[in-house]
């Protein structure tokens, strides 16, 4: 399954849409018994027809003898809305070596939209931004939404700096139904201002996944002599040597994780670290386990 997963093999196909395939067919293929992580397609109850519901699972039988409209529930489908918050400001161009961090964070939300509306039916949405809301498309289940969201992506180039305040705000007020909310970020800010600022997300019952997107370097760097370091939003210079970054600078990452980690699974919400040299399993694994334990 791996090869499937591998960022660097990812990196070399043109096409979100293949990717988003690749991967998740890959992933799939992976799993030892898919029904534990809701692909079960066992017959669980009916539920009563509502406008924008997929006509092709109407129970056209039942409707013939009662004359009301009820759509076939299955396990493993309860039509989530799920809402992928990515990141795009300059930090997430980051990268020592392909992909970037915008790119992997690219990936996984390509194949977090093939996985829910492909596999699982769910209404799959998309938020674009830094400092502000730069595009959203509106959870939906229609034919193209798959394509429209991989758009999405495709024009999500990083810029400006983060703010992740003004575009939770924002999203509240789009808002009007609840579901998964999964926020792609390399999350640089205080994890205290971050889980604060998602806080009222997981308030009107949303489930919140934060994927923490790092490069391995920005985790464990290795300095072979003095170097300059430019913040990639604020342009902002510091001179660091080999020494502080193996003391000083892994304490204070290490430090950060941890504490942000902490304060989302005390507020409720799921967390996972993700560096951009690993295999995206981890991603997918954390989501169908969410996704599970919802149904």
């Amino acid at each position: 399954m791996q090869r499937f997963l591998d960022p660097n093999v990812l990196a070399g196909i043109s096409s979100l849409d293949l990717l988003a395939k690749t991967v998740v067919d890959g992933f799939v293929a992976g799993l030892h018994r898919s029904p534990d992580f809701g692909f079960s397609q066992e017959f669980a109850e009916y539920r009563a027809y509502v406008p924008g519901d997929d006509l092709r699972h109407v129970d056209w039988n039942l409707f013939a003898r009662t004359e009301r409209c009820y759509l076939k529930r299955y396990r493993g489908e309860t039509n989530t809305q799920v809402t992928v918050l990515l990141d795009a400001s300059n930090s997430m161009h980051y990268t020592s070596g392909p992909p970037t961090k915008m790119d992997y964070a690219r990936f996984i939300a390509a194949s977090l939209f093939y996985l829910a509306i492909h596999n699982q039916r769910d209404a799959a949405g998309l938020i674009v931004f830094d400092e502000d809301v730069r595009e959203y498309i509106r959870p939906s289940t229609r034919p193209g939404q798959l394509a429209r969201l991989f758009a999405g992506l495709e024009r999500a180039e990083p810029r400006a700096t983060t703010d992740l305040a003004k575009p939770l705000r924002h999203f509240q007020n789009l808002l009007h139904r609840r579901g998964i909310v999964i926020l792609i970020s390399d999350f640089y800010e205080e994890p205290e201002k971050i889980v604060r600022s998602i806080a009222p997300l997981r308030f009107r019952g949303n489930e919140i996944v934060l994927l923490h997107i790092l490069d391995p370097q920005e985790i464990r760097p290795e300095l072979r002599g003095s170097a300059l370091l430019v913040d990639l939003e604020t342009d902002r210079r510091i001179e660091v040597i080999p020494e502080y970054a193996r003391t000083t600078y892994r304490a204070k990452i290490d430090t950060h994780i941890e504490e942000l980690r902490s304060r989302a699974q005390g507020a409720g919400m799921d967390y996972q670290l993700l560096i951009t040299s690993e295999p995206l399993d981890r991603a997918l694994r954390g989501y169908l386990s969410l996704r599970q334990a919802g149904n």
